[in-house]
């Protein structure tokens, strides 16, 4: 019997929720987004400036950030637990999606709290 779905010994239904709810947080960044684009006429960087620079948006960023890479890390480690059988290559193939989910993370943070 399956019991964990994720090497950090939780349930599939956590990752199940966390799927949900990092897809809601996405969603709902990616409609805000749309929205403030296609009804802002000529958007000029000023704009964009000021839009990041306020630190409700920030922390929307941020959270869509976070919730992408957990989203992401989610369905690759059950994709490659379901496809990638060879222990070896698998380990190899999370070892660099954890490092590019990291690394994505860190570059995010700092382009976001750099503006």
């Amino acid at each position: 019997m399956v019991t964990t779905i994720t090497n950090f010994g939780r349930s599939g239904l956590y990752d199940w929720m966390m799927q949900r709810v990092t897809a809601v947080v996405l969603m709902a960044y990616t409609i805000f987004m749309l929205g403030y684009l296609l009804f802002s006429s000529d958007l000029s960087y000023a704009q964009w400036s000021a839009l990041f620079e306020n630190t409700a948006m920030r922390i929307f960023t941020l959270l869509a950030i976070l919730s992408m890479v957990a989203h992401a890390w989610i369905g690759l480690w059950s994709v490659s637990t379901d496809y990638i059988k060879q222990t070896g290559v698998r380990f190899v193939f999370q070892a660099v999606c954890g490092l590019l989910a990291f690394i994505y993370v860190v570059w995010g943070i700092q382009i976001l709290w750099s503006v």
